[in-house]
């Protein structure tokens, strides 16, 4: 397959911008006239996937919400053609994805809570001087045209320490290793990133598994919008709002530390790691288990290139760790073509404040209440069989794992009683381990699914030429 064209293709769908600084936007339509007018205004300030010489200063990136496309009044054809689950939206599907308790949408955000969020505008800046001229931008092509109104935004970024940007979240892992290599798309890889194959190497996945309008794994076409032209080259993408709970996550990980530890002065490191799979500074405990391993880290060669497949007890990394949730990799056999079809590319910066050293804190309780933790978005062709089936299979339930019940220790919501277990070995320095009574780390705040359509399908919504025959 040759190179897509890649002057059609948000450059969202494609790569992330590493760019420090965020502001998402979300607009609602004021009448479909106007929004379109708003849209022949943006269409021209969209950011594709061509490469760049150099890195800009911003970024402009669109997608819209179901409720959005109504607004606009696309064709009833072509509404309903759109998948179920994205015409339903994220609200809806709490009970599918483990969105209960306090997820459950009668704890999200306003916005949110109220289904306000027409259109998602996104920003990414090289500084905040450039991104609040960007947004001084949107604000005023928005008066200018009418189209929407500004119902609210998310500011994010890069947590920097010692005045460097790092990939750090507020708990304190090293994120955003290993998204997917597909066909087509040019980008940097590595071996670890596409999917294995046979004889050991790498290869990228379908095209089909990110993008509409190209076979996916199995040589189908994902379920897609009509027109054709509207959904080619377009993409889905989550939005997740997880507000992370520092002084609960801080608390927990030193009272099960002094049970674990048996000596160990590193036990606190150790378990932290034997929760997310890396260690923090993002060695693969698989490739590591001991300790972290900064040569493993900066190794392209190394930091995403291992498997499960000959640790299937789990005595190196953990079966319920998270990174091994997400991206099974080999441990369900078939060389792994089991996991190629649920495969997402992830998106995302931490917002709020980061929370000072434990040092610093008389009352861990109020770390919580402080509103900061992870901007999660994910790209992929098909909510319900990528995003939602390792959201509500491998996420909130482990039954594929051979964990029965037992959910995601970091993400998932915890009810009374849950638990997470440690595969270890006779070893003093591995020993099994069994956490009980998990409390909730993470909370959902909001959210929703967003259609992100290709160049070609924004001036079809602009000048109103959607037609499904």
């Amino acid at each position: 397959m040759s190179k897509l064209n890649a002057s059609d293709i948000q450059g969202f769908s494609l790569r992330g911008y590493n760019l420090p600084f965020a502001r998402y936007l979300f607009l609602r339509f004021t009448e479909p006239g106007k929004g379109r007018l708003l849209l022949t205004r943006l269409l021209p300030l969209i950011t594709t996937g061509q490469l760049w010489d150099e890195k800009p200063a911003t970024t402009l990136n669109v997608a819209f919400t179901h409720p959005g496309l109504v607004a606009l009044e696309l064709p009833l054809a072509t509404l309903i053609s759109f998948p179920p689950e994205f015409q339903l939206g994220m609200r809806a599907r709490g009970a599918i994805l483990g969105d209960i308790g306090l997820n459950s949408h009668e704890h999200w955000d306003a916005i949110w809570r109220e289904g306000r969020v027409h259109v998602w505008l996104a920003i990414n800046a090289l500084n905040p001087e450039a991104l609040e001229q960007r947004f001084a931008q949107m604000q005023a092509l928005l008066e200018e045209t009418g189209g929407a109104t500004l119902e609210g935004f998310q500011d994010a970024g890069s947590i920097a320490i010692g005045g460097q940007f790092t990939s750090k979240e507020h708990f304190g892992y090293t994120d955003g290793f290993g998204n997917p290599d597909y066909l087509g798309i040019c980008r940097d890889t590595q071996p670890g990133q596409g999917k294995l194959m046979k004889d050991g190497t790498w290869a990228p996945l379908a095209t089909g598994e990110l993008l509409l309008g190209y076979a996916d794994e199995a040589g189908e076409l994902p379920v897609a919008p009509v027109p054709h032209l509207l959904a080619s080259n377009g993409t889905f993408m989550v939005y997740r709002k997880l507000h992370e709970n520092v002084g609960t996550f801080r608390e927990f990980l030193n009272q099960w530390a002094r049970r674990y530890g048996a000596g160990d002065r590193d036990a606190r490191e150790k378990l932290a790691a034997k929760f997310v799979g890396r260690w923090r500074d993002g060695t693969p405990i698989e490739l590591s288990p001991d300790y972290p391993d900064p040569a493993i880290v900066k190794d392209r060669e190394r930091n995403v290139n291992f498997m499960f497949g000959k640790d299937i007890s789990g005595t190196r990394c953990p079966v319920g760790a998270h990174v091994r949730r997400t991206n099974p990799r080999d441990a369900f056999g078939f060389s792994g073509a089991l996991v190629h079809r649920r495969r997402i590319s992830r998106r995302g910066l931490p917002y709020g404040p980061v929370a000072p050293p434990e040092d610093q804190i008389a009352d861990p309780a109020e770390l919580d209440k402080v509103d900061r933790g992870v901007v999660f978005m994910a790209l992929n062709a098909s909510l319900s069989r990528q995003f939602e089936f390792v959201q509500q299979q491998w996420m909130s339930y482990g039954n594929d794992a051979r964990l029965g019940n037992e959910k995601d220790l970091l993400i998932a919501h915890h009810g009374e009683g849950e638990h997470f277990g440690i595969q270890g070995d006779t070893t003093a320095i591995n020993p099994p381990f069994f956490c009980s009574g998990l409390p909730n780390f993470v909370e959902l705040r909001g959210g929703d699914y967003f259609f992100l359509p290709s160049i070609t399908a924004l001036g079809m919504l602009a000048m109103n030429l959607v037609d499904p025959r």
